[in-house]
């Protein structure tokens, strides 16, 4: 574990990864690539991985924007199979070779033109412990409006126009990490196809001594609606389930018990009252303990995710 006690501040501006997981959005993604060919600092970019996670829609636009625009380092992969989300970024990242690693939904942009040496410029800044992980402001595309449930902290209110704090997790949509912290904590978690996945690697980095930020310097627009979308009952139980599995694995019994019962309540909301699906999670709660070991972080972290005020009921 690395020592918390100096004040890390580099100074070097980093070459960066820019990484890239799609499936069945050509048009959003090729919005993206021009995004990224605007950018200024183009000597920071190292390359453009764009891993096709076996999509049935016609890349062929993506493809022929790749073909007339050899500086810009773009890498294009396909998948062996639907690799789902953290599958999909572990399979991504071997074909990044750049110090830092930026990932970003194939439907989201740069808000401005300055974005690579602001994900650089963040990994500069003062911190107690070394910087593993920066999530960036995410705005909907759509209004402008700061998108809450991709911002990185439940206090929302509180921290929405602070332009950089310590977090206890980060967001997938926009965020940039160290690759070597990255590699010392394991990669992403291959057991979640869909969900919380960013949760159990935040824990994970903590706990190998390293921190996570935020910054708003960076803007990306995310084109979600700003009504949000209506999950799928199949994706609140994999929410439900693997918000569980994480507290089980890495919190205290506490708050194993009131994360599954929260997320139980939620379910039951946002499903209209699905009972079928309510028991079936509840039969793969109950399982949890006899297929995931419980490594709960150390009395350190537990008092840097209370420091930075982390919601660990739910």
């Amino acid at each position: 574990m690395r020592s918390g006690n100096a004040q890390f501040h580099r100074w070097v501006l980093e070459k960066i990864s820019i990484i890239i997981i799609t499936y069945n959005r050509p048009d959003d993604l090729l919005v993206l690539c021009r995004s990224i060919a605007a950018q200024q600092n183009l000597y920071l970019l190292q390359e453009v991985v764009i891993v096709n996670n076996q999509s049935t829609s016609d890349y062929t636009p993506v493809t022929d924007f790749i073909a007339a625009n050899p500086h810009i380092p773009y890498v294009y992969k396909v998948a062996p199979s639907n690799l789902g989300v953290s599958k999909g970024r572990n399979y991504a990242i071997q074909f990044a070779t750049a110090p830092l690693l930026f990932l970003i939904d194939d439907d989201a942009v740069f808000a401005a033109s300055g974005a690579l040496e602001g994900i650089s410029t963040a990994f500069t800044k003062p911190s107690e412990r070394p910087i593993a992980i920066v999530s960036f402001l995410v705005k909907y595309y759509s209004t402008g409006a700061i998108q809450q449930n991709v911002f990185p902290h439940k206090k929302f209110s509180k921290y929405q126009d602070i332009e950089r704090f310590a977090a206890a997790y980060f967001v997938g949509c926009a965020h940039a990490m160290r690759a070597d912290a990255l590699a010392a904590c394991g990669g992403y978690p291959t057991q979640f196809f869909y969900g919380m996945e960013e949760y159990d690697l935040s824990y994970r980095t903590l706990d190998a001594g390293y921190s996570i930020w935020y910054e708003s310097s960076v803007v990306v627009l995310h084109k979600e609606s700003a009504q949000g979308r209506t999950p799928r009952l199949e994706v609140l139980q994999a929410m439900w389930v693997n918000k569980t599995v994480v507290a089980w694995h890495y919190l205290p019994l506490r708050y194993v018990l009131t994360t599954t019962m929260m997320w139980s309540m939620y379910y039951l909301a946002k499903s209209k009252g699905h009972l079928r699906g309510w028991l079936r999670c509840w039969r793969k709660v109950f399982a949890i303990p006899g297929m995931q070991n419980r490594e709960p972080v150390s009395t350190g972290t537990l008092h840097y995710l209370q420091k930075v005020e982390a919601r660990l009921w739910y």
